[in-house]
């Protein structure tokens, strides 16, 4: 597989006459945390069914874990796990009996079975509750199961497909603990989110739009390669200050990040000088403009509005 656990060439899959993902190429490394970062229907989880055999692709060739995509999907369903963002444990049954009915979907029996699950039990930290009904668990403890019962015949190549989807920053902080310690153990990683705080954890990430990759490198390298020094504009009135600010020709981007301005232009540029100026010539003058360093929030607005998706 010359060190890489999925490779992708010109992945493409439409519906009728809507590309879903569109000529897509990419490559992970073996024990690698790589990252699919996009909004919500940019084309994460079709690329994830189709990687994991369970849609067919439409054009492109790809292999995960040396299994072609095209012929050989049930060959890679026997070396992944897979979490999709759809709950798709049984909610009327216990968490051991959840995870004896799928690891005997694995072949897993026995002392072998046994042993995996005590893992996952003890991984998830769910010990406690294996003689729960799974519809009587929480939604952060379901989440943890979902990702044990895709574990669970320990896998080299895991899909997790938005994992941490609706759960509180706690129980997401606690979800990448244990994404880093599966990763720890040489296994490989594909993981989608829209968090761009989640993406930060991968080693390397490519950002998705419409179908279409618009970046992929680390999330350091992506930052350091903006071609813009960034700015943070506080305002009391930010929203109305927006509209002012936006049309300012010495602006590239502007975009309301949380209660403050974010604001990109030429590196060298005297941004804060020339803001300051037309700021109190517009009758404002309770601001502070600060340089702040580049987020991957900046990055994908930078991407996105340059290639015009």
């Amino acid at each position: 597989m010359n060190g890489f656990s999925v490779e992708v060439r010109g992945l493409s899959k439409r519906f009728e006459d809507f590309y879903a993902v569109d000529d897509i190429s990419f490559s992970v490394r073996a024990g690698e945390i790589f990252g699919f970062l996009g909004p919500n229907g940019a084309g994460k989880s079709t690329t994830i069914r189709m990687l994991c055999g369970i849609l067919a692709p439409t054009a492109g060739e790809g292999s995960v874990a040396g299994f072609d995509i095209m012929t050989a999907q049930e060959s890679i369903k026997t070396v992944i796990g897979y979490m999709s963002q759809k709950f798709s444990l049984y909610d009327d049954l216990t968490v051991r009996e959840n995870l004896e009915f799928f690891g005997s979907i694995y072949g897993l029996e026995g002392a072998r079975l046994r042993e995996r699950i005590a893992y996952v039990l003890k991984m998830a930290e769910i010990g406690r509750r294996k003689d729960s009904l799974v519809r009587s668990l929480p939604g952060g403890v379901k989440q943890r199961l979902a990702l044990g019962g895709a574990i669970l015949h320990n896998p080299p190549v895991l899909f997790l497909d938005e994992p941490t989807s609706g759960v509180d920053p706690i129980m997401r902080r606690t979800f990448w603990e244990i994404i880093y310690d599966f990763s720890r153990n040489g296994k490989t990683i594909f993981v989608t989110t829209h968090y761009m705080d989640e993406a930060e954890h991968c080693d390397r990430m490519a950002l998705i739009i419409a179908g279409k990759i618009i970046a992929l490198d680390s999330p350091s390298a992506l930052k350091v390669a903006l071609p813009y020094s960034v700015w943070s504009l506080r305002v009391r009135s930010f929203i109305e200050v927006f509209e002012e600010v936006v049309p300012l020709p010495f602006i590239e981007e502007a975009a309301i990040f949380g209660s403050e301005i974010h604001i990109m232009c030429e590196k060298g540029f005297p941004l804060k000088r020339e803001l300051e100026k037309a700021l109190r010539e517009k009758g404002v003058t309770d601001f502070k403009i600060d340089e702040v360093g580049a987020t991957l929030e900046d990055v994908f607005v930078s991407h996105a509005r340059r290639l015009n998706v």
